[in-house]
């Protein structure tokens, strides 16, 4: 695993996401497993684990920092705030928040300090430059090292970065979803120095080419059962999505998860996607993606197949959606 640069911080080129093993997209794995599977990402030379308070919510970082602490100086972790966890999806980004949250991440997590701390959505009732002020002052207590923002707009990314330097900004970017090149995130990122951390890199999981439109999910334990995109409907139209990947793939050598993340990290030096998975023979083959080079021609080729295949049905539901800040 080569490193890479979000910011002035060093991560593996590819992270680890610990959602899934303990929220959202099934019911939670068993703790002895989701350990298991950390400590061999980390074996495997992953650096950089990806967590939220609301994850669980809260039981994601207890997992992380349980799996973890044994080998935190070795480890880079990016925990969230944001969400105010009273029974909605509201959120909650006042300063005194941010600074309870940090505290009582710090205890979940087992460590004195936080790598890197996202604002997990843009609170439009309060200033950005307060929240980046807020952390500011957690980074000058020593219990933050790095400032980031998930889902944020363009403008808002400037407006912070003035007060208190962005390390990195974390959206949904995959073959499947590519916003952050036609909403200038990933230009500006680009232009300030930014890192840049897409989550759902293999499309939620359907890039793996193990979906389709028979998928059941439930909707008890999963959220994507409310997202259109997973209707079965669209996961049936999509299917030309995964069989290009899959005939593409299969030139190379790889799988579709393989292809799917190698395509991010050739698009830009300071991407670093976080694939999240429960299951070590699927960490494997997502970490096997660092072995797939594509070529200049290899990305005209993709982004010429893929111009000309529809993608079906939004990314998030659309209470989700609301969340997501388009502030010009």
């Amino acid at each position: 695993m080569k490193p890479r640069k979000l910011g002035n911080l060093e991560v593996s080129e590819i992270g680890a996401g610990a959602m899934s093993i303990s929220a959202n997209y099934g019911p939670p794995a068993d703790i002895k497993q989701g350990i298991h599977t950390l400590r061999t990402a980390h074996e495997m030379g992953v650096t950089f684990f990806d967590t939220a308070e609301v994850y669980g919510p809260y039981t994601s970082e207890e997992l992380v920092g349980e799996a973890l602490s044994p080998i935190r100086d070795q480890v880079k972790i990016a925990t969230k705030f944001g969400f105010a966890i009273d029974g909605t999806i509201g959120l909650n980004s006042r300063p005194e928040r941010i600074k309870q949250v940090a505290d009582a991440s710090l205890k979940r997590l087992k460590t004195d300090r936080i790598d890197l701390f996202y604002q997990h959505r843009v609170d439009p009732n309060v200033p950005i430059e307060e929240v980046a002020g807020a952390v500011n002052d957690l980074i000058k207590q020593g219990k933050v090292l790095h400032f980031g923002l998930s889902e944020p707009s363009a403008a808002t990314i400037r407006k912070a970065h003035a007060v208190q330097e962005i390390t990195a900004v974390q959206t949904e970017f995959s073959l499947m979803e590519r916003d952050p090149e036609r909403n200038g995130v990933l230009a500006v990122c680009e232009e300030l120095g930014i890192g840049f951390v897409p989550w759902g890199p293999v499309g939620m999981g359907y890039l793996t080419g193990e979906m389709d439109g028979s998928t059941k999910l439930d909707p008890k334990t999963d959220i994507r059962s409310t997202f259109e995109r997973f209707s079965p409907e669209n996961l049936a139209a999509n299917m030309p999505i995964v069989e290009f990947l899959r005939q593409f793939s299969a030139k190379k050598g790889a799988t579709p998860s393989q292809v799917a993340l190698a395509w991010l990290l050739a698009r830009k030096p300071f991407i670093v996607p976080i694939p999240g998975t429960r299951d070590v023979a699927h960490l494997e083959e997502n970490l096997g993606a660092a072995r797939v080079q594509l070529s200049a021609a290899d990305l005209q080729d993709i982004d010429a197949a893929m111009a000309k295949i529809a993608v079906h049905g939004g990314r998030m539901n659309s209470m989700q959606m609301d969340l997501v800040d388009t502030s010009a």
